[in-house]
């Protein structure tokens, strides 16, 4: 069974990825909703949050898991693989590479957490690719509540989003990259926006989703974790708070 995490429902996104990859396989997902957002809070406590769940999925009966959540990820993906090292664990990391290799301004921007701009795992990935390319980040102030409140494209969200992403393409970045997974939710609205700012520049939103999923293919298939296709499946939600969301977001994505 996979095992899978967030703070909220962002990592339904990747999930959905996943999904369309391993249809067969069986899930459990655990929002912590109650403790949502994660960005502006500290390393000890996102990880005791972190140990917590990984508990309680290892528990329900989860043999591989995915956090689901780049501050999460950076936060205590490190502790999680040193206190349960019979656990197979699989991170979030934003993907600076491709758009550091596509971008034709030679500018690129992130988007992400406080908590995931300023961690280590972060800043080293970001250090492989400054000397060829311009990054610039900010914070999408705003972006996980929307996304967990379940509004992604009313003209409140694209005034939210407006304020983050303006100032990287005002910087000439022409590729944004999603460090959170709440804010694939917020794609269309972030692209509507960027035509309105800068139509006649062709911006693209890179999700690392698609990578993460295949790269937990190859893990599964490496280390003998993949069900039978004639076995029955199953999809566990849990969450922390009210699960209205997450049950709502899940019926309208997968």
């Amino acid at each position: 069974m996979i095992g899978i995490f967030d703070s909220g429902v962002g990592g339904l996104s990747v999930f959905r990825e996943i999904r369309k990859l391993l249809p067969q396989e069986s899930y459990i997902y655990y929002s912590d909703n109650a403790h949502c957002p994660y960005g502006e809070k500290t390393r000890e406590y996102i990880t005791d949050r972190a140990r917590y769940i990984t508990r309680e999925l290892l528990s329900k009966g989860a043999d591989i898991i995915v956090v689901a959540c780049n501050t999460a990820t950076a936060a205590a993906i490190a502790t999680l693989r040193a206190e349960f090292p019979d656990i197979r664990f699989i991170g979030m990391e934003p993907a600076i590479k491709p758009a550091a290799l596509s971008t034709r301004t030679g500018v690129i921007g992130v988007l992400a957490t406080a908590g995931t701009l300023k961690a280590d795992k972060y800043l080293l990935n970001r250090g492989r690719w400054a000397e060829n390319v311009r990054i610039v980040e900010h914070v999408g102030k705003g972006f996980v509540e929307l996304v967990e409140s379940g509004d992604t494209c009313s003209e409140s969200a694209e005034k939210t989003v407006r304020e983050s992403l303006e100032p990287l393409l005002d910087e000439g970045a022409d590729k944004i990259v999603l460090g959170c997974t709440h804010y694939p939710f917020l794609s269309g609205t972030i692209r509507k926006v960027a035509q309105e700012l800068y139509p006649e520049r062709d911006v693209e939103i890179i999700d690392p989703a698609p990578a993460v999923a295949r790269h937990l293919v190859e893990v599964m298939e490496a280390e003998g974790l993949m069900k039978e296709e004639d076995q029955a499946y199953s999809i566990s939600l849990l969450s922390s708070g009210d699960d209205s969301c997450l049950k709502e977001t899940y019926k309208r994505l997968l």
